[in-house]
């Protein structure tokens, strides 16, 4: 990896709100447990909007969620993901003059994200209205060694004068989360969710402990302040806010260093937060601060080793697909209590929720990088199977689980269930992604232990849903991933989506069987062969919409017939479709918000031949608007397969820069993690063309003009596997592990050593 990719820096920096509160999430610190969004410690002018965020992946509290009509089964109150605490806030004061970058002259500024280091920084140089001039360099960290850890390192060195410096230190539990009420992807109104419970001092730390309002859920701060000389260090509790104030005096051209320590601890996992708290704390300040940055150095080598991706000839996309790779690893979460959020931890758009972008965007990119990951994702959905299995209930089914489209804990968030609960599909995506996983590390353990109870109810639900019509098994009353098309009778996706699930529930019984395996599960949950051979049934009748005349597979039955939406005529400013349009409006056209059938012929591509799938791309492609950034990824990857290599890339460029450079204009509300792993198949999946099935791996190599060369590094079973493509040629290395077979554009070897494929134009 060229360590100089891994550095993205932004210089002289904007002091206009909307560049600010971008940059607070461009450069905001996660490690999976919490994110900190990038706020200036010493806050911006009064009437500057900021959303001044620290979050726990998992920790919510229940918000009321009206409904004009009370009928049944309706969602009334939802999980949002909370503000826990502000301990971002530093003053300073030179010879009793404080610093902001709104005062006195900025001299230079910049702010950077080293992805090596796993660290963000700030520094800037400026000159006080008296004249004094400061070099300040803040560095920011939240901890992968230790995860309850955030540290800031303050060092100031003065240039020109000697006297006295005053940090004044903030760690404030009365915070409340943002709100803005004219975007349907942020909560519209905020309340006092967290509630204070108690505060101390010990040991010169301060430890606040809060409860939620209405989830029962408690969460602990705890703050530390270090000082690199010798100063007065006095913290005061005020109500539930922590005061430290450090004085000093400083010689010039003297450096001083104030390092603030936080840990967060939350009820989920620990049954005492504040003695939990403050074994955290301890933990983290007997290490010399050197060793914990040297603990994150070591964990990303390892990272970036395995998901290793270089590409030679285009240096903004090569930073934005770095950038992206390094959010995923800071978003998803480390254990079976939280999952990957659409936001990550970097912001409050979409409330913190989970969906099934997990499954489908996220997860490839774990199982060929770190699949321990991918089995925390799953343990996460297996965790909140009965939860599931309520869903079902509340839905009218009589067996199976139904997985909630949005949430955190397990229970629906969607307000609005027909782009919400009415999407289906998400348990044919959750079943298809521990398939994945089982394809990728053929862990058999994991699937008997987990995976196969979470396929057996998800396959039950689809039976239970559908029903035979002339022979045909039809679902009804869905939503496809196209939120554009809301309630519609077999929509092409969800019932391939399905019908993988059925088949797939049939294969992995009669594997358990034969292993000897089955029976301890099939007995509790009362699985039996009639079953089974209603699954086989369901599978072979299922219904997937084809028109003879065009050649395409329907998005649904009801879509064709409908007028198509006059794209080219739509202003730009009407852009995207649901924040100017009526729902009812939308869903009476043809036009689509993103890939629906186009993403089922990428997922599902063995179902039709690559003729329909052909004619399906260009049929789509017209209608189709990108609103959702789960979008052009997948149009990527499908131009890939078809050959058409400048779609291919001109769609992938807009998936890469998203977030980096805020194409979306959106990106101040948080990170899209989707897109970020959609990104990465782009590459893996679309030019590489890897395909992972039962018989094995597939390679069909491809290379857009524009690059010179790439390379990525992949796990497979037991092996890891190097694959670099140039112009002229192909070479696949095996790292480590044994042989394995492979096929490349079509044809079988067995890869042992080195193995180079010449291209094929």
């Amino acid at each position: 990896m060229n360590l100089k990719q891994l550095v993205y820096e932004v210089e002289n920096l904007s002091m206009d709100n909307n560049d600010l509160m971008l940059m607070e999430t461009v450069f905001h610190n996660a490690n999976g447990y919490i994110g900190i969004r990038s706020n200036y410690e010493e806050g911006y002018p009064e009437g500057y909007d900021t959303i001044r965020g620290s979050y726990i992946n998992g920790f919510y509290d229940i918000a009321e969620m009206k409904q004009a009509e009370n009928l049944h089964g309706l969602i009334e109150e939802k999980q949002t993901m909370l503000n826990v605490a502000d301990t971002q806030t530093i003053y300073l004061k030179i010879n009793n003059e404080r610093f902001h970058l709104f005062d006195g002259t900025v001299l230079f500024s910049k702010r950077w994200l080293d992805m090596e280091q796993g660290v963000t920084g700030r520094q800037i140089q400026w000159r006080s209205p008296m004249g004094n001039e400061v070099e300040i360099t803040i560095k920011r960290m939240t901890s992968f060694h230790q995860l309850s850890l955030f540290t800031i390192e303050y060092c100031v060195k003065a240039l020109n004068f000697s006297g006295t410096v005053e940090f004044e230190s903030l760690h404030n539990g009365e915070v409340m989360n943002y709100s803005n009420s004219n975007d349907p992807r942020i909560a519209r109104e905020s309340k006092r969710y967290l509630l204070p419970e108690d505060a101390l001092i010990d040991e010169d730390a301060s430890y606040l402990l809060s409860h939620t309002a209405s989830s029962g859920l408690s969460v602990c701060t705890g703050v530390k302040h270090l000082l690199s000389k010798q100063g007065s260090i006095q913290t005061k509790l005020d109500g539930h806010k922590a005061i430290t104030r450090i004085d000093t005096t400083i010689e010039e051209g003297e450096s001083i260093t104030l390092t603030k320590y936080t840990v967060f601890v939350d009820s989920i996992r620990s049954k005492n937060c504040m003695e939990k708290a403050k074994e955290e704390m301890h933990k983290a300040t007997s290490l010399p601060l050197q060793s914990l940055y040297d603990y994150q150095h070591n964990y990303l080598s390892e990272y970036w080793d395995n998901c290793m991706l270089e590409i030679e000839g285009d240096s903004e996309l090569t930073a934005a697909v770095n950038y992206n790779m390094y959010q995923l690893i800071q978003s998803v979460g480390k254990d079976e209590y939280c999952n990957i959020a659409a936001k990550g931890l970097s912001g409050e758009g979409y409330e913190g929720h989970y969906f099934w972008d997990t499954e489908m965007y996220i997860q490839p990119f774990f199982n060929l990088t770190e699949p321990q990951i991918t089995k925390n994702l799953i343990g996460f959905r297996y965790k909140t199977l009965d939860k599931a299995r309520e869903n079902a209930g509340l839905m009218g089914h009589k067996k199976g689980a139904l997985y909630p489209w949005r949430t955190i804990m397990g229970t629906e968030c969607s307000g609005y269930f027909p782009s919400g609960t009415a999407g289906y599909h998400i348990n044919g995506d959750i079943a298809y992604s521990i398939i994945a996983y089982y394809l990728t590390t053929k862990d058999i353990d994991f699937i008997v232990e987990k995976g196969a109870e979470i396929l057996f109810e998800t396959a039950r639900l689809w039976v239970d849903v559908g029903n035979y019509y002339k022979g045909r098994f039809e679902i009804h009353g869905v939503t496809g991933p196209d939120e554009y098309t809301c309630l519609v009778n077999n929509n092409y996706y969800t019932n391939v989506a399905a019908q993988y699930n059925l088949r797939w529930a049939v294969k992995i019984y009669k594997l358990l069987k034969e292993l000897g395996r089955l029976q301890p599960l099939a007995d509790r949950i009362g699985l039996t062969e009639e079953e089974i051979k209603e699954f086989e049934k369901a599978a072979e009748s299922m219904y997937l919409p084809y028109d003879e005349e065009l050649k395409i597979n329907p998005q649904d039955d009801s879509f064709l017939h409908k007028k198509v939406w006059d794209l080219e005529r739509t202003p730009a400013e009407k852009f995207p479709l649901l924040l100017h349009y009526h729902p009812l409006n939308l869903y009476r056209y043809q036009v689509c918000k993103q890939a629906d059938t186009v993403l089922a012929h990428f997922i599902f591509e063995d179902a039709q031949s690559l003729e329909t799938i052909r004619n399906s791309f260009d049929y789509y492609e017209k209608i189709t608007t990108h609103d959702s950034s789960l979008s052009t990824c997948i149009f990527s990857i499908v131009a890939s397969k078809l050959g058409l290599k400048e779609k291919a890339y001109h769609y992938f460029g807009n998936s890469a820069k998203l977030d980096l450079f805020n194409t979306h204009k959106n990106t101040k509300d948080g990170i899209h993690t989707a897109n970020m792993g959609g990104n990465y198949m782009a590459i893996v999946y679309g030019f590489a063309g890897l395909r992972i099935k039962e018989d094995g791996l597939y390679f069909s190599p491809s290379i857009p003009e524009q690059w010179k060369k790439y390379c990525f590094k992949i796990n497979y079973e037991d092996s890891q596997i190097e694959v670099e493509i140039d112009h002229k040629e192909s070479k696949f290395t095996l790292v480590k592990g044994n042989p394995k077979q492979v096929k490349i554009y079509g044809k079988s070897y067995e890869l042992g050593d080195t193995l180079t494929i010449k291209a094929i134009s």
